[in-house]
């Protein structure tokens, strides 16, 4: 989903808005949050929430009071404080209601924790310095590389995010081991003439702020909806019956895919009326071993010892009836008593050609026999009254 700004031009390429995040018709933005509670009315005896969510450069966001005078509305520029002097200019994303939920959901409590103020309205010219800061911080992330490869720290700059009022910018950064950056701030300091910060990130969040399309075709979860990153172990993937193979498994931060946690607990509970894969049948014909299982269809695959060729396809029912005739010391005569018949439809049509979709010729034009046998009278006609 884009904005008006975002969509295509008269070529056919996209034009793009260059807001990063920060769009003021919230079409485009990270991490967006639909308040369902907009169309709602409160209580009589219940007052307003002066408080409301802006939004900064990609999905850094944060949570502002703000006087009943300003009444700011989704999408409206504001300037903000900041700790440390200065200003900062954000656009709100999140107003109303749905702002109790937000803070719950983050275990901010506003009567116990002191939330920084909105100073007012974003005017014309402030609005303009902060494009005219946010225009520099490409070239300024090119010149910052530089100086750390010149000092041969081993750091990568990711991302820079520059203040509202251009007298600051924040430097993210991941780093294996711990960076002594003393030299480098006071280098770039004298080269850009503003104050720096430096900010550690790992590696789930340098690609949620960067962003980029997964190998399932979609933009990455973690630049569009996910919030918090919860560790993810391999594990997960034994799970689900995957192949641990790092390079299917690693997204593009290079840690285990995040979806690999999304549909695991669905997996538990299914294989909780599954017997454990080393558990052994026994039989009167011999030891029957697990070679495959399938969750979805609810089957087993065992052989006997010795016969690995041989695949008997068992029910998880059936399999359990054997555990537990086992357990019971009742005799199993054989697994080909408890496989299931699969019985496969002769009349059933699994596929038919309705408009001609599997013909390559379908397209072209018809060709009328009558027109050669016309021809071909016409011909013979001829030839008979020379």
């Amino acid at each position: 989903m884009s904005c008006q700004s975002c969509g295509t031009g008269s070529s056919g390429t996209p034009r793009g808005c260059k807001n990063n995040g920060t769009c003021g018709s919230d079409g485009c933005n990270k991490l967006t949050v639909f308040d369902w509670l907009s169309n709602m009315q409160l209580p009589g005896d219940q007052q307003p929430l002066h408080i409301a969510e802006v939004r900064f450069k990609n999905s850094r966001k944060q949570f502002y009071h703000f006087d009943e005078s300003d009444s700011p509305t989704v999408g409206t520029a504001v300037v903000t404080e900041v700790e440390g002097g200065g200003y900062d200019v954000g656009r709100v994303s999140l107003v109303g209601e749905l702002i109790r939920f937000q803070l719950k959901k983050k275990k901010i409590d506003p009567d116990k924790v002191s939330l920084p103020k909105i100073i007012r309205l974003a005017t014309d010219q402030d609005i303009a310095t902060w494009q005219q800061a946010r225009d520099r911080e490409a070239t300024v992330q090119v010149r910052a590389r530089e100086l750390a490869l010149r000092l041969q720290l081993q750091m990568k700059l990711s991302d820079v995010e520059f203040q509202g009022d251009g007298k600051k910018a924040t430097f993210y950064y991941t780093a294996e081991q711990r960076i002594d950056f003393r030299q480098l701030i006071k280098d770039m300091a004298k080269a850009f003439g503003i104050r720096i910060e430096m900010r550690q990130i790992g590696l789930r969040q340098e690609a949620s702020r960067l962003g980029g399309v997964g190998s399932c075709g979609r933009e990455l979860c973690c630049s569009t909806w996910l919030t918090d990153f919860r560790s993810v172990s391999t594990a997960a993937a034994r799970y689900q019956q995957l192949s641990l193979n790092p390079i299917k498994l690693s997204g593009q931060c290079g840690k285990l895919k995040c979806c690999l946690n999304f549909e695991l607990d669905a997996y538990r509970a299914a294989l909780k009326e599954f017997p454990k894969a080393e558990t052994k049948l026994y039989t009167e014909k011999g030891v029957a071993l697990c070679q495959k299982m399938d969750i979805f269809k609810g089957v087993l695959w065992y052989t006997y010892k010795g016969e690995w060729m041989n695949w008997y396809e068992l029910s998880v029912e059936a399999a359990n009836e054997i555990i537990a005739k086992n357990k019971a010391k009742e005799p199993v005569s054989c697994l080909e008593d408890y496989t299931e018949e699969q019985t496969v439809a002769t009349n059933e049509t699994l596929f038919e050609n309705v408009v001609g979709q599997d013909s390559l010729n379908r397209f072209d034009r018809a060709r009328n026999p009558r027109k050669k046998q016309n021809k071909r009278r016409r011909n013979h006609a001829k030839k008979n009254a020379k």
